[in-house]
């Protein structure tokens, strides 16, 4: 075989080339990696210094409040995918992809995958923070591996939403508008309140929406509780959420390149 015969395109190696790309690109706009980063602490620290000696959850507030401080940071930093991908398509860089044979799943690939980096690194943030100020989870190593699989398929689920947002939108700005209200939903949740503290009108959406199971699971796991079916309608969600993400990304990106 001839040396110059050309390889066909690799879709493992565009992925990693495009998550590289995703990455460095993460790390150049300082001020949306920085805001991933502290928002969530500074929402934890607000919490837990202004509100919680007024919140009654029985047991220290802190200890309470951090797993749904990690699923808002996690939920906030998975919608930044949406700027990206809008980005992208508004720079005409996709073009330039098609130019090159690299495939569309490729590039959201990268786009998720570095928001997997991103939210691990806040997470950890959050988690070191959170020690410092009394957080003391009694989780054995199966229980944080498990939270950290659990806390993983929300931000890939989660990721994929923000990409095919990110398709829809024709602008950053309007693709930001995507995390206020992924940053809305932990609220009427059990983040940062136990349900049974709500409005009786509120509890039906409070206690049937994605985020409090997987913060319900993360709780329960990270502070050796009982999680009942948590993690299983956790999964379920966040599953179901992937499955329809991923197909409405693909369908999106071949109708507006085309």
């Amino acid at each position: 075989m001839s040396e110059l015969a050309v390889r066909p395109p690799s879709l493992t190696g565009d992925m990693r080339a495009m998550t590289a790309r995703s990455v460095r690109l993460s790390v150049r706009n300082q001020d949306a990696l920085y805001t991933a980063l502290f928002l969530p602490v500074m929402l934890m620290l607000l919490f837990v210094y202004l509100f919680g000696g007024a919140i009654e959850t029985g047991t220290e507030y802190v200890t309470y409040v951090v797993p749904g401080v990690i699923i808002l940071c996690a939920g906030f930093g998975s919608s930044l995918t949406a700027v990206a991908v809008t980005q992208d398509l508004k720079g005409g860089v996709m073009d330039r992809f098609r130019s090159m044979d690299i495939s569309g799943a490729a590039v959201l690939a990268g786009h998720v995958v570095a928001s997997i980096a991103r939210n691990l690194l806040s997470t950890v943030l959050v988690l070191v923070v959170a020690f410092l100020i009394g957080f003391r989870p009694q989780a054995g190593l199966g229980e944080w591996l498990a939270a950290v699989g659990v806390l993983l398929m929300f931000v890939l689920a989660f990721s994929w939403v923000s990409a095919a947002v990110g398709l829809i939108t024709r602008s950053a700005e309007a693709a930001g508008g995507f995390s206020f209200f992924v940053m809305f939903l932990p609220y009427p949740s059990s983040a940062f309140v136990p349900i049974d503290t709500m409005p009786s009108w509120i509890h039906g959406f409070a206690e049937h929406q994605p985020f409090t199971p997987v913060i319900e699971s993360m709780r329960g796991l990270l502070l050796d509780m009982p999680v009942g079916n948590s993690p299983w309608l956790a999964i379920a969600w966040c599953g179901g959420i992937l499955a329809v993400a991923v197909a409405a990304s693909g369908y999106l990106f071949r109708r507006r390149i085309s």
